[in-house]
């Protein structure tokens, strides 16, 4: 499909419990599980991850010059990454979809703001943003859904915002039973950068930068596979829709 300069509809508020998807309601139900020993068994990760704290630093430096505004840490978690964008001196706030992780983040990082919510649905404002971060959080959306996320976070950004996004390489998916001592389910997309290159496109977001990381073998943290960032901006001249497509 053609890249698209303006941003695909996409709208809505919340994301009502009646027709909430299962993988959200799984997603949802693993992260409050693991939530109290998430924030201890990964807190010095980002430390050992020195390319990853580079493309952290460079979106952080191209937001402020842009100055178009906040930004969200869409799939926070505990608020470790919030809070290392919030030392690199941006305004930004968090996101997540557990109430428990989000209650962690809270009572970790007391400064900062965290809210309760969704990516299939931001309770946000067209053009609010000056950047949206998705560290590692896309990986729980299956693929029929991808573009409609993307297409969302075009909306919430402000013309020449900036999106950055982390996820594992691969094509199949993993599915995981248990983690740091708690039964859960939760599926982990890997995808190839190419492809979710081509879908940033045509939610009308330009891609600007790759980072292909191997995975790190030695240390606290090993990898299975290797590690992609990509970062897209909104074209400067680029509007809002006013046509919404229906919140999931």
């Amino acid at each position: 499909m053609a890249v698209v300069a303006a941003c695909l509809p996409c709208g809505g508020v919340g994301f009502p419990a009646v027709t909430e998807p299962g993988f959200l309601r799984a997603t949802r139900a693993s992260y409050d599980a693991v939530a109290a020993g998430y924030s201890g068994h990964f807190r010095d990760e980002l430390a050992a991850r020195p390319l990853d704290r580079a493309m952290l630093a460079g979106f952080a430096e191209l937001v402020r010059t842009a100055g178009a505004g906040p930004v969200a840490d869409i799939g926070c978690g505990t608020g470790r990454v919030t809070a290392h964008l919030n030392g690199l001196g941006l305004s930004v706030f968090g996101v997540d979809l557990s109430p428990q992780m989000v209650a962690v983040a809270r009572r970790s990082h007391p400064g900062l703001r965290f809210d309760v919510g969704s990516m299939l649905a931001l309770d946000l404002p067209d053009g609010a943003l000056g950047g949206v971060m998705a560290w590692y959080s896309i990986i729980h959306i299956p693929q029929e859904r991808l573009l409609g996320v993307f297409a969302g976070f075009c909306r919430v950004l402000a013309p020449g915002g900036f999106v950055l996004l982390a996820f594992q390489v691969g094509d199949e998916p993993l599915h995981l039973t248990e983690a740091l001592g708690h039964a859960i389910s939760l599926d982990f997309h890997r995808r190839q950068p190419g492809h979710v290159a081509g879908l940033l496109g045509q939610a009308g977001l330009v891609v600007s930068a790759r980072l292909l990381r191997e995975p790190d073998e030695d240390g606290n943290f090993t990898e299975r596979t290797q590690q992609a960032f990509l970062l897209a901006r909104k074209p400067a001249g680029a509007g809002h829709p006013d046509a919404r497509q229906p919140s999931y």
